[in-house]
């Protein structure tokens, strides 16, 4: 597992969600999907829920079931 991948693992453990955006913001992945693919696919649960931003957009939004 990379350093990205464990950084977002941990930041899901942790009990905070997550979006491309912060992810992109906190830990310089560019593509969030991609790295929740290979948590699952390691078995984690993890959820994804549609959000919107202030803006209007709707973005995927994943945390981890505790």
């Amino acid at each position: 597992m990379n350093s990205q991948t464990q950084q977002i693992l941990a930041h899901l453990k942790a009990g905070r969600p997550i979006t491309p955006i912060e992810a992109l913001d906190e830990y310089g992945c560019f593509r969030l999907s991609g790295r929740i693919y290979d948590l699952r696919q390691e078995g984690h649960t993890i959820t994804r829920d549609m959000v919107e931003t202030p803006s209007g957009k709707r973005v995927a939004q994943y945390r981890m079931e505790a």
